[in-house]
C-alpha cells in the first residue's frame, strides 16, 4: 500500500502566524508603540467605546486606529470625525478576522509613529480569537444584551483576553444579565483576566478603562 502523507495545514498556518506576530511585537517594542487588539461580536459598542476613550487620551499620547471590516469605511470615518485622530480602514476580503501579516500591512500604511495603535478587529466571537495579531494585548467587549453566558459559549475569546469590558450597563434593568455570574464565567476561562463595567453611551467606567490603557502604554515603553 502506498504511504499517504498527512499535512496538518491548520497547525502550520497558526505556527507561521505566531512567528510573524512575535516579530511584529518586537518591532513595536523597538518603536515604543503599544498595539491593542479589540474584539467583540457585532453591535457590542466597540467604536463608541473607542471614541469616548480616545477623546480622554488624545491630548496625552499619539493615537491611531485601524478599523477592520469585511466591507464599508463607516467606522473609520466615525473615528476621524468624532476624535480627529488618524484612522484607516482595513478590508479583509471576506475573511472574518485579522492575522499578524494583515495587521503589519495596516500599520505600514499609517502616516507616522504613535504611542498607541488600536486595532478594532472584525466583529466575531470565534475567528479573531484564534489568530495572534501581534498586539501587545487583546481585550474583549461584551455587551449586556448579548447575555452573561457568552464566556461559557466562546471560551477561547476569553482565554486570550487580558481585559473584558462589560458594556451597556445602562440597560441592565431591561435585560436578564447577572454581572457577578458573568465575572465568574470569565474567571473560569481566564482567572487572570480583568473585568470593567462600562457604558459607552453615558461614559460610566470609561475613565477606568482610560487609566488601564495609560498604565499599559507607560509600562510598554519602559
Amino acid at each position: 500500500m502506498d504511504t499517504v502523507r498527512v499535512i496538518e495545514v491548520k497547525q502550520s498556518v497558526f505556527a507561521n502566524n505566531d512567528k510573524r506576530a512575535n516579530l511584529l511585537r518586537d518591532e513595536l517594542k523597538a518603536k515604543k508603540t503599544y498595539l491593542l487588539n479589540v474584539m467583540s461580536s457585532p453591535g457590542s459598542g466597540k467604536t463608541t467605546t473607542l471614541v469616548k476613550t480616545i477623546n480622554m487620551l488624545k491630548n496625552e499620547m499619539r493615537i491611531a486606529v485601524m478599523e477592520a471590516d469585511i466591507d464599508s469605511d463607516k467606522d473609520a470615518k466615525t473615528v476621524v470625525r468624532e476624535t480627529g485622530v488618524d484612522s484607516i480602514q482595513l478590508h479583509t476580503g471576506g475573511m472574518c478576522h485579522l492575522d499578524a501579516e494583515m495587521t503589519r500591512q495596516g500599520i505600514a500604511e499609517l502616516a507616522k509613529d504613535y504611542d498607541l495603535i488600536i486595532l478594532e478587529n472584525v466583529g466575531n466571537l470565534v475567528c479573531p480569537a484564534e489568530f495572534d495579531t501581534g498586539a501587545c494585548k487583546s481585550i474583549n467587549i461584551l455587551s449586556v444584551p448579548e447575555g452573561d453566558d457568552k464566556p461559557l459559549k466562546y471560551p477561547l475569546m476569553y482565554q486570550v483576553s487580558s481585559l473584558v469590558l462589560i458594556n451597556k450597563i445602562d440597560v441592565k434593568p431591561y435585560f436578564d444579565f447577572d454581572s457577578e455570574k458573568c465575572k465568574e464565567y470569565i474567571a473560569r476561562r481566564n482567572p487572570h483576566c480583568q473585568v470593567l463595567e462600562i457604558s459607552a453611551k453615558t461614559g460610566e467606567g470609561i475613565e477606568e478603562f482610560a487609566n488601564w490603557l495609560r498604565d499599559e502604554v507607560k509600562n510598554w515603553k519602559e
